[in-house]
């Protein structure tokens, strides 16, 4: 069993920044590959990143690349998510999960562990 939390979401002003924090705990966690997903009011939940199990290879969606930065410190079990230049269309409660196949990374039927969420608005 893997269980995540995610810390680090709140209020900001459209432009500024959030660090999201996912602390990760189970079996074997550090191989797992991990992602970041988001869902908005009336929403989809949708792909916003991932990273593989060795830290090495990252994923964007392409309404956050070049904005949002995700990384894992593998020792730690922690995996981050720097938001930069946050827009309003930003705002979502942003989940951590966690898989171990190597399918579609952006699928969120491929993660079997999730997190609860934490809330980030952005402010216009």
């Amino acid at each position: 069993q893997v269980e995540l939390v995610e810390s680090g979401g709140g209020l900001v002003q459209a432009g500024g920044s959030l660090r999201l924090s996912c602390a990760a705990s189970g079996r074997t966690v550090i191989t797992y590959h991990m992602g970041w997903f988001r869902q908005a009011p009336g929403k989809e939940r949708e792909f916003v990143s991932a990273i593989n199990l060795y830290g090495d290879n990252t994923f964007y969606a392409d309404s956050v690349k070049g904005r949002f930065t995700i990384s894992r410190a593998r020792n730690e079990n922690l995996v981050y998510l720097q938001m930069n230049n946050l827009k309003f269309e930003d705002t979502a409660v942003y989940y951590c999960a966690a898989r171990l196949s190597s399918g579609d990374r952006s699928d969120s039927r491929q993660y079997p562990y999730w997190g609860r969420g934490t809330q980030v608005t952005v402010s216009s």
